[in-house]
């Protein structure tokens, strides 16, 4: 049985992927998962790969949310960015990668207002930059 936390966490990952396809993103893979890490979402933009961490927080009111704030890095630490660098090198490892493209991780907010079924949401770019 799902926790409240898994629901709330996979409809952010949904909105998340819907959202970065309507910016022109091709989804390539969700839940790349090894037993260090897990990447929410591999896209890719031109010639970009782009690993997504979504990170999705629940708000009263999601049209006050001030986007300034990068209240969503907060949560992604040293430690979380350590388990997402290993996990990266594994997925470009598989994949044959490592030279022919480059690559950056993002970090996608959604904060989500349940009871009123809206959500906003921010990619924040190239956060190991």
């Amino acid at each position: 049985m799902k926790t409240q936390r898994k629901i709330i966490g996979d409809l952010g990952e949904g909105i998340a992927c819907r959202y970065l396809k309507g910016q022109g993103f091709k989804v390539l893979e969700q839940n790349y998962l090894k037993k260090w890490g897990e990447i929410d979402i591999i896209t890719q933009k031109g010639e970009f790969l782009h690993f997504v961490e979504v990170k999705t927080l629940q708000k009263n009111d999601v049209e006050s949310v001030d986007l300034s704030n990068n209240d969503a890095l907060q949560n992604v630490h040293e430690k979380k960015l350590q388990r997402l660098w290993r996990t990266i090198e594994s997925y470009l490892s598989e994949n044959n990668v490592y030279d022919d493209i480059d690559w950056q991780l993002d970090v996608c907010a959604v904060y989500l207002d349940v009871k009123r079924r809206k959500a906003k949401i921010e990619l924040i770019e190239n956060v190991m930059a």
